[in-house]
């Protein structure tokens, strides 16, 4: 039977992660359109194909094309399935806008790049 997606998702769930499923799955959605490896247009395997491909139940994976569709990353076209959409990756674009901010306030405030990026770094690994 041939597989009527576009493209293999080599995703893989973590079980013993602190990260629910459906985050990772999203997550992974998400690396692979940054990463180019699902470009625009590319159709994702159906909600039950891609469950039963992880081990995940399908309301998890349903619920992963859920926070897809609403992050812009994703489009759901009924019976023709899912697809990455043009606009790609609007979490990506809000951290830049974001990061763009921050870097303008760095400015106004006189802060040093050097310390404005040792903040930032020290914020995410907290």
């Amino acid at each position: 039977m041939r597989d009527w997606y576009s493209h293999a998702m080599t995703l893989s769930i973590d079980p013993s992660s602190s990260t629910p499923p459906f985050e990772q799955v999203r997550r992974g959605v998400i690396a692979e359109v940054r990463s180019g490896e699902l470009v625009a247009g590319s159709r994702l395997p159906t909600v039950r194909a891609l469950a039963d491909q992880l081990g995940l139940a399908v309301n998890t994976v349903a619920r992963a094309y859920r926070e897809l569709e609403s992050d812009g990353v994703i489009e759901t076209r009924g019976r023709n399935g899912s697809v990455v959409l043009a606009s790609g990756d609007s979490i990506h674009r809000s951290i830049e806008a974001a990061a763009r901010q921050y870097a303008d306030l760095v400015a106004e405030l006189g802060v040093a790049p050097v310390d404005a990026l040792a903040i930032v770094t020290a914020a995410l690994s907290a």
